[in-house]
C-alpha cells in the first residue's frame, strides 16, 4: 500500500521531523484534539461510564421507598393506623426486608464481577467498539426489568435487571477505557483516560439530584428513576457506529493496515498518520516476538507479573481507601453531625459536585503533573482527612463544633480522591501492557476492582457496628501502605509510548 503514496507527503513528513513534535497539522484544537476524536470520545465514554457511575449511586436516596415497596404485601392492602393514616401492611419481616435490599444492592458488584472478567474475551472476540456497542443490548433488558419490577410486584425482577447492568458495567470498566487509551495520541491518554472517571463521577450526581423527594425520589417515580439508565445506552448505539474500531486493535489484533490505517486517519483528521502507524508497527513486530498472552503467561512470566501486580494494587488503592464506605455513608455522618434531612441531602449533593470538579482539574493537570505525583497527593489528602474523619467522630460527644469538622474532612476526602485514585487505575492498567497482554490484565485489574467494591460494601456496616468509628484505622492502615507503594514501585507512564513503559519491566 506504501508504494504510490506520492514522494511530496513523505518529503512533507521529514521536514516535519525536526521541530519536537509537529502539532502544526491542526490549527483549529490544541495537541491533536480535533471534533472527530472528541466526538469519538463522547460516543465511546457516555454511555458506557454512565451505567457504571449512575447505577452505583442511584439506590442511594430512594433506599426507603423501595424497602417499603419490597415488605408491602401484593394486593397492597392498607392498614388504618390509630391516629387514622393508613400504612401500607407489611407482609415481611424487618430482617427479610434488609436482606432483600442488601441483595439489590451488592448484586450490582457481583454482575461487575462477572463483567469484568469477561472484558479479555468480549475485546478480543469483537473488538473495543464492537463489545461497547453490543453490551447495550443488556442495557435494555436491565431497564425494562428495573422499570417494571413495580408493576409487576416482583422484587426478583429488580434484583435480576440490577445484576445485568452490573455486567454491564463491569464490562464497560475494562472496555471504555481500553477504547478510550487507544485511540487517544499519546500526549493526550492520560487526559482522554480520565474522561471516564469523570462522566462517572457526573452520572453519580445526576442520580443522586434525580433521586431526591422533588424529582423521582417518589413512590411513583422510582422505577423511572432506575429505568431512565436506558437513555445514555440509546445515545451509544446511536453515536459510536459513526467512529471508527480502534485502529491498534485493527493493527494488532486483525492485522489489517489498510483499516488500521483508515481510522488512523480519521481520528486524527489528517492522512499525514506515517509515524503513528510505524510506532504501532514496531509494536507489532515485538509482539511476533513474545508468545501469545495467556493467563498462565501472567503470572509466570515476571515481565508480565510486574505490571500485573502494579495494576491490581492501583485499583486495590481506588477502593479499598474508602470511598465507597465515604459515599455510602456521607448521609449519615452528616446526620450524626447534627444536620437536617435536607441539609445532609444537600451536602452529598456538594460531595458529588466537588468529585466531578475535582476530576476535571485532575484531567488538566495529569498531563503536567503526571500519574504518579497526582496518585499520591491524592492518596495523601486522603489520609489526612480520614484521621480528622476519625478524631471527629471519636470527639463528637465531647467538643460542639468538632461535627462540622466532620463534614469538612469528607468533602475534602472526595477532593483527595478525585485527584488521582479515582481516575488514575482505569486508564493506567492499559499504559503498563502492550497490545497482546493488555485485553487478559484488564480483565483481572476489573475483576479485582469489584470484587474488592463489594467486599467494602460488604463488610464496612458490620464493622462499623463492631468497632465503631475505629472502623477508620483499617483505612488508615491501607492509605499508608498504598502511599508506599506508589511511591517506590509504580513507574511514571505520562508521555511514554507503551512500548517505552513495557520496555522497563522485560529488563
Amino acid at each position: 500500500t506504501h508504494t504510490h503514496t506520492p514522494s511530496h507527503a513523505h518529503i512533507h513528513t521529514h521536514s516535519l521531523q525536526c521541530s519536537p513534535r509537529p502539532s502544526t497539522r491542526h490549527k483549529e484544537m490544541p495537541q491533536g484534539l480535533n471534533f472527530r476524536i472528541v466526538f469519538a470520545i463522547a460516543a465511546g465514554a457516555i454511555g458506557s461510564a454512565f451505567q457504571h457511575g449512575y447505577n452505583t449511586g442511584v439506590l442511594n436516596a430512594p433506599q426507603k421507598l423501595i424497602e417499603e415497596w419490597i415488605a408491602s404485601c401484593d394486593n397492597s392492602t392498607t392498614v388504618t393506623t390509630d391516629d387514622q393514616t393508613t400504612e401500607p401492611e407489611k407482609c415481611m419481616s424487618d430482617t427479610t426486608v434488609t436482606l432483600i435490599w442488601s441483595w439489590v444492592v451488592a448484586i450490582f458488584c457481583i454482575g461487575g464481577m462477572m463483567g469484568g472478567s469477561m472484558v479479555g474475551f468480549v475485546s478480543s472476540w469483537l473488538g473495543r467498539k464492537g463489545g461497547l456497542l453490543l453490551n447495550n443490548v443488556l442495557v435494555v433488558f436491565a431497564a425494562l426489568l428495573m422499570g417494571l419490577s413495580k408493576m409487576a410486584g416482583s422484587f426478583q425482577m429488580l434484583i435480576a435487571g440490577r445484576l445485568l447492568i452490573g455486567i454491564n458495567s463491569g464490562l464497560n470498566a475494562g472496555l471504555a477505557p481500553m477504547y478510550l487509551s487507544e485511540i487517544a495520541p499519546v500526549s493526550l491518554r492520560g487526559a482522554v483516560g480520565t474522561v471516564y472517571q469523570l462522566i462517572i463521577t457526573i452520572s453519580i450526581l445526576l442520580s443522586q439530584i434525580l433521586g431526591m423527594s422533588n424529582v423521582l425520589g417518589t413512590e411513583s417515580g422510582w422505577p423511572l428513576l432506575l429505568a431512565i439508565t436506558v437513555i445514555p445506552a440509546v445515545f451509544q448505539v446511536l453515536t459510536l457506529p459513526c467512529c471508527p474500531e480502534s485502529p491498534k486493535f485493527l493493527l494488532l489484533d486483525k492485522d489489517d493496515e489498510m483499516a488500521a490505517n483508515k481510522a488512523l486517519s480519521w481520528l486524527r483528521y489528517t492522512i499525514e498518520v506515517h509515524d503513528e502507524m510505524d510506532e504501532m508497527k514496531q509494536e507489532q513486530e515485538s509482539m511476533k516476538l513474545v508468545p501469545k498472552v495467556t493467563l498462565k503467561e501472567m503470572l509466570v512470566n515476571s515481565a508480565l507479573r510486574k505490571p500485573l501486580i502494579i495494576a491490581i494494587m492501583m485499583m486495590l488503592a481506588q477502593q479499598l481507601s474508602g470511598i465507597n464506605a465515604a459515599i455510602f455513608f456521607s448521609t449519615s455522618i452528616f446526620e450524626k453531625a447534627g444536620l437536617d434531612n435536607t441539609a445532609s441531602q444537600s451536602a452529598t449533593l456538594g460531595m458529588g459536585a466537588m468529585n466531578v470538579a475535582m476530576t476535571f482539574v485532575s484531567l488538566v493537570l495529569i498531563e503536567r503533573a503526571g500519574r504518579k505525583t497526582l496518585m499520591i497527593a491524592g492518596l495523601v489528602g486522603m489520609l489526612t482527612m480520614t484521621t480528622l474523619l476519625l478524631l471527629s467522630l471519636l470527639l463528637s460527644g465531647v467538643v460542639s463544633w468538632i461535627s462540622y469538622l466532620a463534614i469538612v474532612a469528607v468533602i475534602l476526602f472526595v477532593v483527595g480522591f478525585a485527584t488521582g485514585p479515582g481516575s488514575i487505575p482505569w486508564f493506567f492498567v492499559t499504559e503498563l501492557f502492550s497490545q497482546s497482554g493488555r485485553p487478559i490484565a484488564s480483565s483481572i485489574a476489573v475483576a479485582v476492582n469489584w470484587s474488592a467494591n463489594f467486599l467494602v460494601g460488604l463488610g464496612f456496616s458490620p464493622l462499623q457496628l463492631a468497632i465503631g468509628p475505629y472502623v477508620f484505622i483499617i483505612f488508615i492502615i491501607l492509605q499508608v501502605v498504598f502511599i508506599l507503594y506508589v511511591y517506590f514501585v509504580v513507574p511514571e507512564t505520562k508521555g511514554r509510548t507503551v512500548e517505552e513503559v513495557t520496555a522497563q519491566f522485560r529488563k
